[in-house]
């Protein structure tokens, strides 16, 4: 895969290790307002619409400006103490960005909660625009996303590598026709992502960034 300039990437478990925040964030508003708590694969399974959607379904329109109030600042209050970019992240952003191609982030969660992990991660500057699913009418695994950082950028799909720890990203990036990067190294999913087809795999970040370092070493462009 030659002539990469766009890489977009999903966030929660993918960027940063947020998933343990996000659960502990979604059972303190459900056990508040609805005197129930989920499991992990039970609350990943109502996402693919940002939070705010999956909590009015729970518990309705009359609530949900308090209930979120009360989500956005559980999650940014316990975010420092449960949550961080995963290991290497960061200097594998710094060395994209070295290279001059453009990041992205398309990420199923809403704007604001995406915004406060980036700016207290201190990874947002990174990234030349962030699509949530706030900012998309088809949520993952639709491309819509996908496609707006193409437009927005001007690139075609060949020149797109998308990277994802699950299902909906792998199914998106299909959709759009660019290729999937699946990382694994902390998605719930991992089962699933492994039986569908994608172009590349890997199981942690160095892993992924040697292979990057490799490819666009050889004049700015990814091979597989």
């Amino acid at each position: 895969m030659k002539h990469i300039s766009c890489i977009i990437f999903d966030l929660d478990g993918t960027l940063t290790q947020t998933n343990e925040l996000i659960f502990a964030t979604f059972n303190h508003v459900t056990e508040k307002y609805i005197g129930k708590t989920y499991k992990p694969d039970e609350i990943t399974k109502m996402f693919g619409p940002p939070e705010e959607i999956a909590i009015e379904r729970l518990i309705g329109k009359e609530r949900i400006d308090e209930a979120m109030y009360d989500f956005y600042s559980f999650y940014e209050k316990h975010h420092p103490r449960m949550a961080n970019a995963y290991d290497g992240i960061r200097e594998t952003l710094e060395y994209l960005k070295s290279k001059q191609l453009r990041l992205a982030i398309f990420t199923g969660k809403g704007k604001r909660s995406t915004i406060i992990s980036l700016d207290i991660l201190g990874i947002k500057n990174y990234f030349d625009t962030i699509i949530t699913g706030s900012d998309v009418e088809n949520h993952k695994p639709s491309a819509e996303g996908i496609t707006k950082v193409m437009k927005e950028f001007g690139v075609a799909p060949h020149q797109v590598l998308m990277v994802g720890d699950a299902v909906a990203d792998v199914k998106a990036a299909h959709e759009a026709g660019v290729k999937i990067a699946a990382v694994l190294w902390d998605s719930y999913g991992k089962d699933k992502v492994m039986q569908l087809e994608v172009d590349y795999t890997f199981h942690n970040v160095p892993e992924f960034f040697g292979w990057l370092k490799k490819s666009l070493n050889n004049n700015n462009s990814i091979d597989g």
